[in-house]
């Protein structure tokens, strides 16, 4: 099961990337891509919390889940066709990159710990 959501995760945040470059061409079609991809990736990032302790970390998590929902946003703008889509994506990214670099290495520091 954790290998299908790994396959399921990578998938669609392969695919929110895709909607992003995509939309440029064809910006009917693009909005229902990037939904579905966003859900996907959405839901199995609620539903892999964060393992270790360390509060870092737990902010860390929240960091990912402001991220999805920034990208909800930017999804949700982009089917209004409004260009401030780009913005929250933009946001979204920032963060979900910062998290998913410093996760790791929190969780390193606490495994050294003990």
């Amino acid at each position: 099961m954790h290998r299908v959501k790994d396959v399921l995760f990578r998938i669609s945040g392969i695919l929110i990337l895709l909607s992003a470059v995509l939309y440029l061409f064809i910006p009917a079609v693009v909005p229902w891509i990037m939904a579905v991809s966003v859900v996907i990736f959405t839901a199995i990032t609620f539903t892999n919390p964060y393992p270790g302790k360390s509060i870092r970390g737990k902010r860390l998590f929240n960091f990912q889940l402001f991220s999805c929902i920034s990208m909800i946003v930017a999804t949700y703008l982009m089917f209004r066709e409004r260009n401030e889509w780009v913005l929250a994506m933009i946001v979204g990214a920032i963060f979900l990159l910062y998290a998913s670099v410093m996760i790791p290495r929190e969780l390193e520091k606490e495994k050294n710990k003990l």
